[in-house]
């Protein structure tokens, strides 16, 4: 992270720790945090289970991309990425090329232990083990290629991860 002018951006999984991980290295760092999920709703004004229900996932991957959008506008910020942004490929080349990416990596059993039921994350129903590691088996390689580093988050409290996201953007 030697650019100053660039952001930290964080991708991964739902249940990876984004949002969590994401606050605590924003406050380390003395940047704003942006959520681009809670970006969406703010903007469309309604929460991402009554986006999905109104206008089906292509609507929903609409306003998350404009979403991205502002997210990666100046100043310089920590912003956790929406899960499924990596899907579109003017996503991740707007992920590239706007800062440092770093993939929150899990295993698909860690992601289900921590989303639970999955209430409030309409792709996972009905069965949220398996839509996860269904996801992850899609997503994986498109984290992979835009990630200029990687934090393995399975066995890791959140304060660690944040300690190993700052280490692994040298931002440390």
């Amino acid at each position: 992270m030697s650019d100053r002018d660039a952001h930290l951006l964080l991708v991964g999984m739902m249940g990876a720790g984004k949002t969590t991980v994401g606050r605590l290295v924003a406050e380390r760092l003395g940047r704003p945090y942006r959520d681009s999920d809670a970006m969406v709703e703010e903007a469309t004004g309604h929460s991402v289970p009554e986006l999905f229900a109104q206008g089906g996932e292509a609507s929903f991957r609409a306003a998350e991309a404009a979403a991205l959008r502002r997210a990666v506008e100046p100043p310089p910020a920590v912003i956790s990425v929406a899960g499924g942004a990596v899907l579109d490929p003017n996503n991740r080349a707007l992920l590239q090329r706007s800062g440092t990416v770093v993939w929150l990596r899990a295993h698909p059993a860690t992601l289900a232990a921590r989303v639970g039921g999955g209430d409030g994350r309409p792709l996972l129903a009905p069965d949220p083990p398996g839509a996860l590691a269904e996801l992850d088996s899609v997503r994986r390689p498109l984290y992979e290629a835009v990630a200029d580093a990687v934090v393995d988050v399975d066995e890791l409290e959140p304060a660690q991860v944040a300690d190993a996201v700052l280490l692994a953007a040298g931002a440390r």
